[in-house]
């Protein structure tokens, strides 16, 4: 039997798969294809794009061709910034439900914030109305700051399930978790082992955990997440990595081995800055 995911619990009532794949910079076509595949049989149940990643179409065929019952499987998309504000919400969903020939999808997240538009407010208003219309499962944000979560709740009663940030050990963002955590939202690793940009994978402290476990320093990474009660996404389009970023359920960080990962943190954003990221 395959294994899969433990699941969380949503602050809407359903469940996410704690470990997924996420797509970005994976070619539409064959690349993409191959690699959701590949995840979806080694157990990945959760799978994350975007209309910006332009891969859909791939992933929708992958899903299509995995033979596992579209029930079984978890799908993240997100709305691009340009999309955000009334009248264009709805259009861009319909558009990424086309390409991936789904009727609905498990999560839409607005995929930045983009303050100096004004319109995230907005937005999250119209994503509400579609999860009512049944075209979203659950809803959530991706980037957003404790002071834009604070907006939301202002503005509107429903607070988002999840919330997608760049998150690793270098870059653990604690007032956000935190707040995070108060009010009953997920959080959700992007960038899980620092991305290409960063070189979390070759800290010797994380190098010599992997060692005593008999482990990669990425699996050392990714158990971190998990057991921190994060969602987690490595990107890879690698066989031989999908399957053995999935591959770490069979082990455990002690409290020390957590402690020393958790003393990791340098503030270090490797990735764009959700304040001042307004990129159309």
């Amino acid at each position: 039997m395959t294994e899969t995911s433990p699941l969380v619990k949503l602050n809407d009532g359903n469940f996410m798969p704690q470990l997924g794949l996420g797509v970005w910079k994976a070619s539409d076509g064959q690349e993409v294809e191959n690699a959701v595949k590949i995840a979806i049989q080694t157990g990945y149940r959760l799978i994350d794009t975007a209309m910006v990643y332009q891969n859909e179409r791939g992933v929708g065929k992958a899903i299509h061709e995995s033979g596992v019952d579209r029930k079984e499987l978890f799908i993240t998309t997100k709305l691009w910034n340009s999309d955000q504000g009334k009248g264009k919400v709805r259009p861009a969903l319909e558009a990424s439900l086309e390409r991936l020939g789904l009727d609905y999808v498990d999560l839409y997240l607005i995929h930045w914030p983009t303050p100096a538009r004004g319109l995230y407010v907005e937005t999250w208003q119209e994503i509400i109305k579609l999860q009512q219309d049944g075209l979203i499962k659950s809803i959530g944000v991706s980037n957003f700051q404790i002071e834009h979560l604070e907006e939301l709740k202002k503005q509107t009663s429903v607070v988002p399930a999840v919330n997608q940030v760049e998150l690793h050990p270098y870059f653990q963002q604690p007032e956000l978790r935190e707040y995070c955590n108060q009010h009953g939202i997920q959080v959700e690793s992007w960038s899980p082992i620092g991305g290409s940009k960063g070189d979390v994978l070759e800290n010797d402290e994380i190098i010599n955990i992997a060692h005593s476990h008999a482990k990669s320093p990425a699996q050392i990474v990714i158990r971190w997440h998990l057991q921190n009660g994060l969602v987690v996404i490595p990107k890879s389009t690698n066989e031989g990595r999908i399957r053995e970023n999935f591959d770490v359920f069979d082990f455990e960080l002690s409290a020390d081995e957590m402690s020393t990962i958790n003393s990791l943190q340098k503030g270090t954003r490797f990735g764009a800055d959700p304040d001042t990221m307004n990129n159309s």
